[in-house]
């Protein structure tokens, strides 16, 4: 939105636009495409009052002056902040149609918002034509994005602002024009996805009569409930729109801040909504406004009369981002489950590795160890480094000399922090497990199935919010099945003290993690679908041992697995406070190729008395699991 444009402005050579920073996520988005007014506005009109080709921005300049003619550039805005953190380049954040690119024969970037559109001119921007101009001069025009029967990118993200020109230009005065206006918003969203959009970002309009313009004035419960009335259209016409729609609380979320500002680096004791930094149709703060001894827009929420300041810019920036990155976590928790199982299971092919007991005999094990798991960066997943320990228990018996049959329960604790700001997630895995194992001959193989019960008693996620971090508490349950075999060959002559054994191998196993809902009411709590991860592996591998004596062998097993769902993971997400509004994201995706390995050391220490020790390995492109155990197995 914009209330008063400058009334002059000077031709200049280049935009300014920030590069993304280091700390940037893999993002899911081709790219990012912004259209709206002067909230998301990345540079439109040349700044006269700032350096020789910068442009102005609406809200305050980086300081420290903070004055016209200093030198200081404009900040970013809350799309240009956002892209930042989706690893998004320079092109894709600037201005769409700035006279400045056209002059010195620069790229156009994708952010068509301008500063004064009302709804109206932010759809013709999309569909038809954009306008920009100052004064009733126009400075330039481009055909809209989707104008010559363009098509949308279904992989990029859509950006999406408006509204308050039609308030602040007395387009909207009644029930009947607050809601005409939210469907023009609504429309902008339904021509991206009619193009081919799929994941489309919509700002709920702020309260304006939380604003320094209206706030104290006649006006203020009018427009506030204007307000209201323009964002209850607005979301009841977002859901019936065939697209993932994103939309953003932001009025929610300003009101919270306000509530609380120290929480969010903002002033104490000070009207933020009844004052501004710069003075520009409103009280400027006497503690931190542009005048005072000691000007600080970091303090403060609104830089003019309607603008936020780049640190209200930055929550909204922040509050999107939570949203985009909550399935590149949460898509992690089943594979926290499958972790757990092939820890189980690795630790009972190691336990197999022993000598069987005698035709009608039994054997007892038990086997304890501590395993680390890491996530790396990919597209749709987050970073993440876990630990945990293991505890199985179980016995055998032999029924004749080619059979035994078994059973173990496995205990498994698991603690993982994901993401940029280590959100922790936390899982109790409970696993019983039959199995069989044949041996006749050169021929061996070994058949198991497991079934548990999963327990995810403290789900944190966590995320930056300004200059802190908010998290929002869950925890849900789930289910875990699955069956694994082997089946080899002896390849290795009888009198070898070697034992070599290629084999092939084959697992499916299905992990179900229960959808659940965040604790709080805040706009940044989440309802979070049902998970189901399913595992499809076959394997070729070589298991080898060597006889160090009559009391000791070294065994080691090696495989190359292929993993046949490796589609990315979806997430049905919606906010607490839209719950009618739900949205689908991309998640983690399973790697086809997996390599695993192991190595023990076994020991007997009295007749049917053995221990062992071993380190497993397991590897993908995106995620390495590795730990150690210490098992012990009692014939008799």
């Amino acid at each position: 939105m914009n209330k008063a444009f400058p009334l002059a402005c000077a031709t200049a050579l280049a935009l300014a636009v920030a590069s993304a920073p280091a700390w940037a996520n893999p993002s899911p988005y081709s790219t990012m495409v912004v259209f709206g007014d002067s909230l998301s506005d990345a540079g439109q009109f040349p700044d006269p009052g700032g350096p020789l080709g910068s442009a102005t921005r609406f809200t305050n300049r980086t300081g420290p002056t903070y004055q016209n003619g200093s030198g200081e550039v404009y900040g970013q805005v809350s799309p240009t902040l956002l892209g930042d953190r989706l690893g998004l380049g320079s092109t894709e954040l600037g201005a769409s149609t700035s006279v400045v690119n056209q002059a010195l024969g620069l790229a156009d970037g994708n952010n068509w918002a301008v500063g004064g559109y009302r709804t109206d001119q932010i759809l013709d921007s999309i569909t038809g034509q954009s306008t920009v101009e100052t004064g009733g001069i126009v400075l330039r025009q481009r055909p809209g994005y989707l104008a010559n029967g363009n098509r949308a990118d279904a992989k990029a993200l859509y950006y999406l602002t408006g509204g308050g020109n039609d308030f602040l230009q007395g387009q909207v005065t009644s029930v009947a024009t607050a809601a005409a206006a939210a469907g023009r918003l609504a429309a902008s969203a339904q021509a991206l996805q009619q193009a081919g959009a799929r994941y489309i970002m919509v700002w709920l309009l702020p309260d304006l009569g939380l604003t320094p313009f209206n706030y104290g004035t006649a006006n203020q419960s009018g427009v506030s409930a204007l307000s209201s009335v323009f964002n209850q259209a607005l979301v009841a016409q977002l859901a019936q729109i065939d697209a993932e729609v994103i939309p953003l609380n932001v009025p929610l979320l300003l009101s919270e801040v306000v509530a609380d500002p120290a929480r969010y680096g903002l002033a104490t004791g000070e009207n933020l909504v009844g004052t501004c930094f710069n003075g520009n149709g409103c009280t400027a703060n006497a503690n931190y406004g542009l005048g005072s001894a000691a000007p600080d827009p970091s303090k403060l929420l609104f830089n003019d009369s309607v603008h936020p300041t780049t640190t209200g810019q930055k929550l909204i920036a922040d509050y999107a981002y939570s949203l985009l990155s909550a399935p590149w976590e949460l898509t992690l928790l089943p594979e926290m489950a499958h972790a757990g199982l092939r820890s189980h299971q690795d630790a009972l092919r190691n336990q197999w590795q022993q000598p069987w007991q005698p035709v009608g005999g039994w054997q007892a094990l038990i086997d304890t160890g501590g395993e680390q798991l890491t996530f790396d960066n990919q597209h749709g997943g987050a970073k993440g480094d876990g630990n945990g320990y293991t505890l199985t228990v179980g016995g055998s018996y032999r029924l004749n000399t080619a059979w035994r049959v078994g059973v173990a329960a496995g205990y498994y604790r698991q603690r993982m922090e994901a993401g940029v700001a280590d959100s922790d997630y936390s899982l109790n895995s409970y696993l019983g497990t039959a199995f069989a194992q044949y041996q006749q001959g050169r021929l061996w193989g070994d058949l198991a199935a497991t079934g548990g019960s999963l327990d995810y008693d403290s789900l944190k996620r966590t995320f930056d919010l300004g200059v802190g971090q908010r998290s929002e508490k869950g925890d849900s349950q789930g289910e875990l099945w699955a069956v694994t075999g082997r089946l080899g060959i002896e390849v290795a002559p009888a009198d070898s003290p070697w034992r070599v054994s290629p084999f092939v191998s084959a697992d499916y196993a299905s992990v179900k993690v229960d959808g659940y809902s965040e604790r709080t009411e805040r706009a940044t709590a989440l309802d979070i679908g049902d998970q189901r991860r399913d595992s499809k592996r076959l394997g070729l591998g070589l298991k080898v041992s060597r006889s160090l004596g009559d009391a000791t062998q070294l065994f080691a097993e090696a495989a190359h697995e292929r993993e046949f769902n490796d589609d990315a993971q979806q997430l049905d997400l919606a906010l607490r406070s839209l719950p009618a509004n739900g949205f689908t994201l991309q998640g983690y995706s399973a790697q086809r190729n997996l390599d695993r390995a192991s190595f023990g050391l076994r020991h007997q220490l009295a007749p049917g008395l053995s221990v062992s020790g071993m380190y497993n390995w397991r590897r993908t492109d995106a995620s390495q699991q590795q730990g150690l155990n210490l098992g012990l197995t009692l014939a008799f």
